[in-house]
C-alpha cells in the first residue's frame, strides 16, 4: 500500500470531477526565503482556481505522500530547514523511512500519476548540464517526462542548462516538445532561447487534442509544452546570457556539485541581476499555472465529449 493522502479539497475535486493541476514542492523549500516562498505557492493555487481548477501541491511529509497540502501543511513545509529535495531516484526511499522532503518534476508526475492527475504546471524542467559530456550530469525530469503520462507546462528547460542537449535528448527519448505560440523554444527567463521548437501549437484545445490522442493510443510518457515568458517580465539572452556563464564560473571556481548545482546558479543569477530574475521567475511560473488549469478543464472536456459518441 503507497501511503498516499488527499488534502480535504482536492479529495472533494475527485468526488466531484473536477479538473485538477499538479505543483510542485521544491518552489517553496529551495526557491525561495519565507514568508516569500508560502506567498508565493498560495497566489500560484489561486491562479489555478481562479481558472476552474483544483491546484495540488505534492510533497512528502513524514513519510506520506500528500496530494495537496492543508494551509497549516504548507505554512510549516515553507519554513522547514531541512527538506530533502526528491526526485525518482530518492522518492521511495524517503517514503520508507518515513522523512519529509519536497517533489522536483520527476517525483511530482510519479506522484501526480498516482493520483490520477495529468497536468502539471511548473517553471523550468531540468535537463543536460553543461559539460555533460564529461560529468554525465543529466536530470531524471528528462527521462520521467519518456516514461509517465502527465502533461508538463512550464517555461522551457532552466536557462542555466545545454538547450540543445536537452532538446536532442527530448527528441531521442520521443518526447513530444510543444512551443506554444512561437517557433522557437521558451528560454526560461527569455521568452526565446535562440533554439528552434520541434512542434508549435496555437491553441490549448490543439494541446488538449494531443494528449488525449497519447493517452489512447497507450504510448508512455507526456508532453512538454513550452510556454515562454510574459513580455513584460522577458530578459533576452544577450542580457541574462552572459550573467549565466559568470555564475557557472562561480560555480566552477567553488567546487558546486551534484545536486547543489542548480539551487546555487539560480541564488547566484538572483544576485548578478539584482532581484530582476526572481521577479521574472515568478511571473512564468504564474503563467504557466494559468496555462495549465486551461488544459486542464480542456483535457477533460474532450474526454467526455468522446465518451458521450462512443455511448
Amino acid at each position: 500500500m503507497i501511503p498516499i493522502c488527499y488534502s480535504p479539497k482536492v479529495q472533494k475535486a475527485r468526488e466531484n470531477g473536477k479538473p485538477i493541476v499538479a505543483l510542485e514542492s521544491t518552489i517553496i523549500t529551495h526557491g525561495m526565503p519565507y514568508p516569500d516562498n508560502l506567498k508565493m505557492v498560495r497566489e500560484v493555487e489561486s491562479i489555478i482556481e481562479d481558472n476552474g481548477a483544483c491546484p495540488a501541491t505534492i510533497a512528502v511529509l513524514n513519510g506520506t505522500l500528500h496530494i495537496g497540502l492543508s494551509d497549516d501543511q504548507a505554512e510549516d513545509l515553507a519554513q522547514y530547514t531541512d527538506a530533502a529535495k526528491l526526485s525518482r531516484a530518492d522518492l521511495a526511499v524517503a517514503m520508507a523511512r518515513g522523512q519529509t522532503g519536497a517533489t522536483t518534476v520527476a517525483a511530482t508526475m510519479i506522484g501526480a500519476h498516482v493520483a490520477g492527475i495529468e497536468v502539471f504546471a511548473t517553471g523550468g524542467i531540468g535537463g543536460v548540464h553543461r559539460g555533460a559530456e564529461e560529468s554525465f550530469d543529466i536530470s531524471a525530469d528528462l527521462h520521467e517526462l519518456a516514461k509517465t503520462p502527465v502533461t508538463v507546462v512550464c517555461s522551457g528547460a532552466k536557462a542555466i542548462l545545454d538547450i540543445p542537449k536537452t532538446l536532442e535528448v527530448l527528441e531521442t527519448l520521443g518526447v513530444p516538445v510543444l512551443s506554444l505560440g512561437q517557433d522557437s523554444f521558451a528560454g526560461f527567463w527569455a521568452a526565446d532561447s535562440g533554439y528552434a521548437a520541434p512542434l508549435r501549437v496555437e491553441t490549448i484545445d490543439e494541446i488538449a487534442a494531443m494528449h488525449v490522442m497519447r493517452r489512447a493510443l497507450g504510448l508512455e510518457g507526456g508532453h512538454l509544452v513550452a510556454n515562454p515568458i510574459p513580455a513584460a517580465f522577458d530578459i533576452p539572452m544577450s542580457v541574462i546570457g552572459p550573467i549565466i556563464e559568470k555564475a557557472i564560473q562561480d560555480a566552477e571556481q567553488n567546487g558546486i556539485r551534484g545536486k547543489k548545482v542548480t539551487p546555487y546558479l539560480l541564488g547566484r543569477s538572483l544576485e548578478l541581476t539584482e532581484g530582476r530574475s526572481l521577479a521574472s521567475n515568478i511571473a512564468l511560473v504564474k503563467n504557466n499555472a494559468q496555462i495549465a488549469a486551461k488544459i486542464a478543464i480542456e483535457i477533460q472536456k474532450q474526454r467526455l465529449a468522446v465518451e458521450a459518441d462512443d455511448a
